[in-house]
């Protein structure tokens, strides 16, 4: 009886340590199938935060071969069970950002897929969806980055979509032989096409993941918000979208703006000659190795998005102008710093003759017009404005007027922010701060370069999206977490209702068409004010159009 009861006792123990090395292994997951329109993909359920979760999901065929520089093709059907547990490939890209951290498997061409959060896959009450474009310049960024993980979304009743899209030479090459055989005789802008089949395939699909297809959010940070703003004004998209949010960035000089199919094409012959190509044929044929090394020798910033007549027929501010955009509700803005002073200084420290001098220099006989509207002063004061008129000229003003065409030319509200909370010291003493929210290796023979004063670019995305815990790079805090819920339950009710105002917010009027509309501070104490510089934004809309 002794021995039995041993044995008993040592069986239940090798049960238990099997079972809880079975659910460290699976990291406490179990597998939820879920049928699309191409087949069956299986994903996870975490017991512990009771989100499902399907990564790497195909939404159109690998843009690999023949289909390299060619639109997104429609996925073929698979049989059997597609695993969907781990993330897709990255787009090729070089390393150029320091404050991203990829999850991707790997990097390549066949980098068309996405990932969706959800917290129900079978329910009758559909939930609203929220899909988001990353940023980075269109030459780098993921949906794979922490940043942008949609499982705190997911877990305020919204089923969240992330995605990935062809960047730099590999989204914006336009070239005649292009144009040529392309039935719509349009070439570039791939990236844009990608992004507008992964939005129709969120609506052929996103019902069987607990998700209304009339019910999708657009949003995006950066190349991400430019991104959202081409989606709206696009024939191929603007109907595929119920609301939409903007963070620093619309398609609008001197923003990536779009250039003319033929500027585009002029770049893409001069690229293939460089490379030794004599035909689309033989670019076609090099390895993606190849191609990548030959991009960075030509320049990744070269490669524009291009007005092509068939994803783009016209410019932003012509389609609002003709009302022919998505009439959905818009919430918009950018921060406080979105660039620092010294990017309009070349470097030099924002003095008073250092500032004047600059001025005058980039405005001529406009410059005491421009020091009316960003004054000089103190060192303080000018920095301050100095730190205004960068941001303002590197992506501020863009979002402006994206927001100015829409709450002009559009029957639904327009909601607009102001970013205002820095990000706390970093933890880690070897990085610093970099130009548009980077972050980069501090070089120990430098001296240390200044603790920004305001929320630089891209400061936001862990709060908006309820990420400070993904980001080990900072100390966040008390205040940080305050904020972080704020601006999350700010972007939740909107996705879900159109609005943003809620139980336990400071209210967030509409933002109306005239002189000194409001728009919400994003802060520790957040609150709406008339807000009191909109004439900069008018003045430089003046001075853009001459261009």
């Amino acid at each position: 009886m002794k021995f039995n009861i041993r044995l008993l006792i040592l069986l239940c123990a090798i049960t238990t340590l099997n079972i809880t090395a079975q659910a460290q292994k699976n990291g406490y997951v179990l597998p939820i199938q879920v049928k699309t329109v191409n087949g069956i993909v299986e994903g996870e359920f975490d017991v512990r935060s009771n989100i499902h979760t399907f990564k790497g999901i195909p939404y159109a065929q690998a843009p690999v071969g023949d289909l390299r520089w060619k639109e997104p093709q429609p996925n073929k059907n698979w049989t059997g069970v597609l695993e969907t547990k781990q993330f897709g490939a990255k787009a090729v890209q070089p390393a150029i950002f320091g404050d991203m951290g990829f999850r991707s498997n790997g990097m390549s061409e066949d980098c068309l897929y996405l990932n969706v959060w959800t917290p129900k896959v079978k329910t009758q009450e559909k939930m609203p969806v929220l899909v988001y474009f990353y940023g980075g310049g269109f030459i780098a960024g993921d949906g794979s980055e922490p940043r942008y993980d949609g499982e705190s979304m997911s877990k305020k009743g919204i089923v969240t979509v992330t995605l990935n899209y062809r960047l730099g030479i590999f989204s914006f090459f336009s070239h005649p032989e292009l144009t040529k055989e392309s039935p719509n005789k349009a070439s570039g802008n791939y990236g844009y096409l990608d992004q507008s089949a992964a939005l129709r395939w969120v609506k052929a699909n996103i019902a069987s993941f607990g998700g209304d297809p009339n019910k999708i959010t657009i949003a995006g940070e950066s190349a991400g918000s430019v991104s959202v703003s081409a989606q709206m004004v696009s024939p191929l998209s603007r109907n595929l979208i119920a609301g939409a949010i903007g963070e620093s960035g619309g398609l609008v000089f001197p923003t990536l703006a779009a250039v003319s199919l033929q500027d585009g094409e002029k770049t893409g012959t001069s690229f293939a000659q460089k490379a030794g190509a004599n035909s689309l044929k033989e670019l076609r044929a090099m390895s993606t190795y190849e191609i990548y090394q030959k991009m960075m020798e030509f320049g990744v910033w070269n490669f524009k998005s291009t007005l092509d007549g068939y994803f783009l027929p016209k410019t932003l501010p012509e389609v609002y102008a003709n009302k022919e955009h998505a009439n959905v509700p818009l919430l918009v803005g950018w921060n406080s710093e979105e660039m620092n002073y010294k990017a309009l200084t070349k470097g030099k420290e924002a003095t008073l003759e250092v500032y004047t001098s600059t001025v005058k220099e980039l405005y001529g006989e406009k410059a005491q017009e421009v020091l009316k509207l960003y004054p000089a002063g103190t060192l303080e004061e000018t920095e301050e404005s100095a730190t205004a008129l960068a941001g303002d000229r590197f992506i501020a003003f863009s979002t402006w007027k994206w927001f100015d065409a829409h709450r002009k030319n559009s029957n639904q509200p327009v909601y607009r922010y102001f970013y205002a909370h820095p990000r706390p010291d970093m933890k880690a003493q070897d990085v610093e701060a970099a130009l548009a929210g980077g972050v980069v290796k501090r070089d120990k023979n430098a001296p240390k370069a200044p603790k920004p004063k305001g929320a630089v670019h891209s400061a936001e995305i862990e709060y908006a999206m309820g990420n400070l815990g993904g980001n080990a790079t900072y100390d966040w805090n008390a205040d940080d977490y305050k904020v972080s819920e704020t601006m999350q339950n700010y972007f939740a009710n909107f996705i879900k209702t159109g609005n943003p105002n809620g139980a336990g917010l400071e209210n967030w009027p509409v933002a109306k068409d005239e002189a000194n509309p409001d728009v919400m501070i994003i802060k520790v104490q957040s609150k709406a004010i008339k807000t009191p510089n909109d004439n900069r934004y008018l003045f430089l809309d003046k001075e853009y159009q001459k261009k």
